[in-house]
C-alpha cells in the first residue's frame, strides 16, 4: 500500500522556492522562487541577491540609510526568469515567498508566465503591490495565495550509515 501523507505539487514547488531563498544573502528579507512547466517539471530557481560579479562584501545590505540594498539587488523571481537561460516560459507557473513587486510582475508578465502561487502578501497594500496587481490583472495571468496545512517541512542530511 502507498504512503497518503506526501505533499502535495504546491507544497513540494513552494518548499523548493523556500529552500532556495536560504541562500540568500539579504539579512532581513529573504526570497526564493521556482519556475515550474504545465507538466510539473523544475525550469529554474533563483534568490533575492546581488547580480553575478557583484560581491556580496562589496554592496549594501542596508534597508536604510544613505546606500541601501534596493537600487543593486536582483528579486528572486527575476532571479529565476533570467536562470532559465532564455528557456520557455510560457504557460509555466512561479512559486514565490513574497508576492511579486511591479517590477517583477513586468517580467513575468512579460516571460508567458501564466500563474503566480505564492505565500505572503505583506506588501499588499503598497502602491508597488497594488500596480503589480492590476498589471497581472489586465494580462490574465492567475495568483493565488498557498494555504497549506503543513508548517514546516524538515530535510534531514545525514546519511543513513551515520544516523
Amino acid at each position: 500500500m502507498k504512503r497518503t501523507d506526501y505533499i502535495s505539487w504546491d507544497e513540494y514547488f513552494m518548499g523548493i522556492a523556500m529552500l532556495a531563498a536560504r541562500r540568500s544573502k539579504d539579512p532581513s528579507t529573504q526570497v526564493g522562487a521556482c519556475i515550474v512547466s504545465t507538466d510539473n517539471i523544475i525550469i529554474s530557481t533563483g534568490y533575492n541577491g546581488m547580480p553575478k560579479g557583484c560581491s556580496d562584501d562589496e554592496f549594501p545590505w542596508d534597508r536604510t540609510g544613505e546606500e541601501t540594498k534596493y537600487p543593486y539587488v536582483v528579486h528572486a523571481e527575476l532571479n529565476a526568469i533570467l536562470n532559465a537561460n532564455g528557456r520557455d516560459l510560457r504557460g509555466s507557473r512561479i512559486y514565490v515567498a513574497l508576492f511579486p513587486c511591479n517590477e517583477c510582475a513586468k517580467a513575468i508578465i512579460q516571460s508567458g508566465i501564466k500563474e503566480i502561487v505564492y505565500l505572503s502578501d505583506k506588501y499588499a497594500t503598497t502602491p508597488t503591490t497594488i500596480a503589480s496587481k492590476r498589471m497581472l490583472d489586465a494580462a490574465g495571468v492567475k495568483y493565488a495565495q498557498l494555504r497549506t496545512n503543513i508548517k514546516s517541512i524538515t530535510l534531514d542530511l545525514v546519511a543513513e550509515e551515520d544516523k
